[in-house]
């Protein structure tokens, strides 16, 4: 059986938790132009841009997913990459 893959690049790691650092306050600065009645334009390319944050951070971990070496057989390999394949069809 496939071993679930995890993140060890400690530069990969950074990079990653400062970009969901800033997905979290570009969040919150959506909350706060929502409570002061900010447009809705200028709201939405604040969400615009924590989703692509978001998006780049999922493309990372699927990625992540391919690279990391799968122990075992082909069998173990192939439902590695069914597994990245699932998930790019229902999230990406």
């Amino acid at each position: 059986m496939a071993s679930s893959a995890s993140l060890h690049d400690p530069e990969a790691k950074k990079a990653i938790e400062m970009r969901l650092a800033r997905v979290e306050g570009q969040v919150r600065g959506v909350r706060r132009m929502i409570g002061e009645d900010q447009a809705c334009e200028d709201i939405a390319l604040q969400l615009a841009a924590a989703r692509k944050a978001l998006d780049r951070v999922f493309y990372e971990m699927v990625s992540c997913m391919i690279r990391t070496e799968t122990k075992g057989d082909a069998a173990a390999r192939n439902e590695r990459a069914r597994k990245v394949a699932e998930l790019l069809t229902r999230f990406a």
